[in-house]
């Protein structure tokens, strides 16, 4: 099969996964997931339900789907975030911020069944374990350049500013988010609450933190 026709199929395919994705987050969105059906997917989407078939059996592999890409998306923008700032410091109060706003974006596009049903999904469990690796990476980094306290191991510094973090989905406004983000940075940084009483830990047991998922991301969020 000549290659211009393979990446023509390629293509369509392509198109076709993306307008299915993208009808159904907006149903979904709009309606909630139990109001969902096959046939209007098919229909907001501008393909016949046969076809849409062949690509998804049922709405919620769709969804799923859908959330893959969004915590894929959420994650590569994570990376990027953190590659732009320069210094270990700036690098993680950069990419805590931008975590925390995709906290609360993901939270106030899924309602309380989509979240529910969302979290099951296990990318949700591998996206937490990189999610945490990169904080551990920014915060082992912070430490060494004096940005952040060594008192502690970095993945237990990992785990509070996650935890600590998820509250965005909670927050009235990017304000409080901000706010949000300072004072758990403050807490991360030398001469922080109960930083002298603490002996240094070198060897401490990580955990990947369990938060809710979204969406963009759902979050899962990232």
């Amino acid at each position: 099969m000549p290659k211009l026709w393979n990446e023509t199929i390629d293509a369509h395919r392509s198109a076709v996964r993306k307008a299915v994705l993208q009808a159904t987050a907006a149903l979904v969105a709009e309606h909630g997931l139990t109001s969902v059906t096959m046939s209007r997917i098919a229909k907001d989407s501008g393909i016949g339900r046969a076809t849409l078939y062949k690509y998804f059996p049922d709405v919620e592999t769709i969804l799923l789907a859908w959330h893959e890409q969004q915590i894929s998306h959420h994650l590569d923008h994570l990376a990027e975030v953190r590659d732009r700032a320069e210094g270990a410091g700036p690098r993680l109060e950069a990419v805590l911020r931008a975590f925390a706003l995709i906290s609360r974006a993901s939270r106030q596009h899924h309602d309380g069944d989509v979240a529910a049903f969302l979290h099951r999904d296990r990318q949700v469990n591998q996206a937490q374990q990189r999610l945490h690796s990169m904080v551990e990476d920014l915060l082992a980094d912070a430490a060494q350049s004096g940005d952040v306290r060594d008192d502690i191991a970095p993945g237990e510094l990992a785990s509070y500013c996650l935890h600590a973090l998820t509250a965005a989905g909670d927050l009235p406004s990017e304000a409080a988010v901000h706010r949000l983000v300072a004072l758990t940075l403050t807490g991360v940084r030398p001469g922080s609450a109960g930083a002298s009483d603490s002996p240094r830990r070198a060897d401490v047991s990580v955990h990947a933190p369990h938060h809710r998922a979204h969406h963009g991301g759902h979050s899962a969020r990232p």
